[in-house]
């Protein structure tokens, strides 16, 4: 073995398997198409609790991927050894948000996407993916749901409320009810006249009404 022969490693000889432009270009492009998804993401959101966490992650997963598919596409046996080292990868995260899994997706399509090298198909499919889901979004109802939690102390109250809440919101739907003998517990489903909550503080103080809470939620209400 000669001083030459140290350097002619498989190792030293991958280190210009990818060119520095098509790195940079790659990885500036997937930052570049990353934000435009976390802009999506961000003015289509409908879920109670906004994470901008969330919203960096698919910037990051954009990147990340591509950086693994640039790797992948430049080594065969590399792409082989990858496949072994992420099946024994388990992702326990409970995903809350149906649309978060597309979003996970997308982001995850568009890196692999870029790092093949079809850089039209990946810019011009995030445009169109991303006007479809702003056009959905700004036509769906903008009126939040709140639920309302009441302790009643029997059914006149009951009454007495559920007419009350009828008369200051634009819907009033039962959710769920729990009698008890000494108290009524009754959960219903609201939409606020122009986002204004102090009905809440009036029903709070008519008779037969222990307690009043006000939440806000997404839809998914298990009863």
């Amino acid at each position: 073995m000669t001083f030459a022969d140290i350097f002619k490693s498989s190792f030293l000889q991958n280190v210009t398997s990818v060119s520095i432009l098509d790195m940079v270009l790659a990885l500036v492009l997937a930052f570049g198409v990353g934000l435009f998804i976390f802009f999506v993401y961000k003015k289509t959101y409908a879920g109670v609790m906004y994470s901008s966490s969330f919203g960096v992650t698919l910037v990051a997963l954009t990147m990340i991927t591509t950086l693994v598919i640039l790797a992948v596409t430049s080594n065969i046996v590399l792409s082989l050894g990858m496949v072994g080292a992420l099946s024994i990868v388990r992702f326990r995260t409970a995903i809350k948000e149906p649309m978060d899994i597309a979003f996970l997706f997308w982001s995850i399509a568009v890196g692999i996407v870029l790092a093949a090298g079809l850089i039209p198909l990946a810019v011009f499919g995030t445009v169109i993916i991303g006007i479809i889901l702003l056009v959905f979004a700004n036509q769906k109802d903008n009126t939040n749901p709140y639920i309302v939690v009441l302790a009643l102390d029997g059914n006149d109250a009951e009454k007495a409320a559920t007419e009350f809440l009828a008369q200051n919101t634009k819907k009033c739907i039962v959710k769920s009810k729990t009698a008890r003998k000494d108290n009524v517990e009754i959960n219903l489903e609201v939409r606020l006249n122009n986002d204004n909550t102090d009905f809440i503080n009036t029903l709070a103080i008519m008779p037969g009404v222990q307690n009043a809470v006000l939440v806000s939620y997404n839809g998914d209400y298990m009863g």
